[in-house]
């Protein structure tokens, strides 16, 4: 079984739900990471899988789920080796991309992250503002469809007023 599988085996049920003590002892973890990461303003993230797991204070399986988590916030000229086959040997390079992470921390609803006070560190107040409004409307939809009058003819080609036809 590989570190990823053992992570994954160990954090969700057979039923995919998430396993509380698990994440109720990783999440600590996890954000001991990110105040490092931001209070030095660092965004680099180099050595093998036991090396980070080691320097992290972390098993070998919880660094790989926390390799997982932040992959998407990597900048573009970051190259992963493939996480679900990573063993204890495994060179990591990985350079984050602070806006990403940031956003990516708002997308995934992880106040307790992106609301740590060492984004003070990497922006603004008015730049996590900016990026927090910006992810949140990311996802919002607008309609563009013109609203169809009562008395217009039926979209659906009756011949009858939509009144008398599909609105009722």
């Amino acid at each position: 079984m590989t570190l990823y599988e053992k992570w994954i085996s160990t954090g969700y049920d057979k039923e995919g739900r998430s396993i509380k003590r698990v994440w109720d002892a990783y999440m600590p973890l996890e954000q001991k990471i990110y105040e490092r990461m931001l209070s030095e303003k660092d965004p680099h993230i180099k050595g093998t899988v036991a090396e980070l797991a080691e320097h992290f204070n972390m098993s070998c399986e919880q660094i790989v789920g926390f390799l997982d988590g932040i992959k998407d916030a990597a900048d573009d000229g970051t190259k992963l080796p493939d996480l679900e086959e990573a063993d204890e040997k495994t060179k990591i390079e990985l350079t984050v991309d602070f806006t990403r992470l940031y956003k990516k921390m708002v997308e995934y609803k992880a106040e307790h992250l992106y609301g740590l006070s060492e984004w003070d560190n990497v922006f603004t107040k008015e730049e996590r503002k900016e990026m927090y409004n910006e992810q949140k409307m990311s996802g919002t939809v607008v309609r563009e469809d013109k609203k169809i009058g009562r008395n217009e003819p039926c979209p659906c080609g009756s011949g009858k007023k939509y009144k008398q036809c599909c609105l009722q």
